[in-house]
């Protein structure tokens, strides 16, 4: 570690360093252990998850479809969440079972 006293000692310095040490100092581990403890519903949920993108609401399917490249460059012009902009002005411009 950078700026730790360690790094200018010597081995036989920091050996005698952690000898003076007094024993009421040292560790001792008293069997509580954050392992022990129950998970709770957030962790297990998250563990379940694992990596990657959050599971979607399952009411859209993705589909390929081809668009100018100008007008695709416009869309992601807007940034982030486009694409549910391009799924909110298609709902407005064919409504529910208007087709």
């Amino acid at each position: 570690m950078p700026g730790s006293k360690t790094n200018s000692m010597t081995p036989d310095e920091v050996k005698h360093a952690v000898r003076k040490v007094p024993r009421s100092a040292d560790f001792v581990w008293d069997g509580v252990d954050e392992d022990d403890r129950p998970a709770t519903v957030a962790e297990l949920q998250a563990a379940r998850r694992g990596p990657g993108r959050p599971a979607g609401s399952g009411a859209k399917q993705q589909v390929a479809i081809r668009l100018d490249r100008d007008l695709l460059e416009t869309l992601r012009a807007g940034g982030a969440g486009w694409q549910t902009r391009v799924n909110d002005a298609l709902r407005e411009l064919v409504p529910k079972g208007k087709l």
